[in-house]
């Protein structure tokens, strides 16, 4: 009886551990070139669902989620333009309340413009690092908050790209505002 209690502990244990680890991280493989250089096509990571549940996405979370258009899978992109900013894209730079980013994480500035959109409330303005090859909010679409998922938190295959995914903060814009892919998902898709 003694080991039959024994079992029934460790698998309710087990089950217990299982479950908030569902709840609070998800593992994710890139199947699209959209966040090169820094996220690469095959690269695994592993996103912390549970960031978000006590805290809003910041200007320069790498965020996973759900685009506001049918997709099988979620995306992957960086957060650029948060509620209430205008964001606008022109000569090659993307523009924050008139201020444009220092970007030296992209793969090229991009090569298309976009006239200056204020972001509404509980939406986010998100871009792909690799700026032309990417769909993104540039395309006329933003993020709703309730259909974020998490935030990108390290890569661990292959080997060669493990390390925690890199988040910026732009520091062009502290004054201004007093603080500071497509997947392969498993168990699902993310884009």
């Amino acid at each position: 009886m003694k080991i039959l209690r024994e079992v029934g502990i460790t698998i309710l244990i087990a089950v217990a551990v299982f479950v908030a680890l569902q709840l609070s991280v998800q593992s994710y493989t890139v199947v699209m070139s959209s966040m090169e250089p820094n996220i690469h096509n095959g690269e695994c990571i592993v996103v912390n669902k549970a960031t978000y549940r006590s805290s809003d996405p910041q200007r320069g979370d790498v965020m996973v989620f759900d685009p506001p258009f049918d997709s099988p899978r979620p995306f992957i992109k960086r957060v650029i333009g948060m509620p209430g900013d205008i964001v606008e894209i022109k000569d090659n730079n993307v523009f924050i309340n008139g201020i444009p980013l220092d970007e030296e994480y992209i793969m090229a500035p991009p090569n298309y413009e976009m006239p200056a959109k204020e972001i509404p409330e509980g939406e986010y303005f998100v871009l792909g690092d690799n700026r032309n090859n990417s769909n993104d909010s540039h395309n006329n679409w933003t993020v709703n908050r309730n259909d974020v998922i998490g935030k990108a938190w390290f890569a661990y295959w292959p080997l060669s790209s493990w390390g925690v995914v890199e988040h910026y903060r732009y520091p062009e814009l502290l004054g201004t505002e007093g603080q500071e892919i497509v997947l392969h998902q498993s168990p699902g898709d993310v884009t």
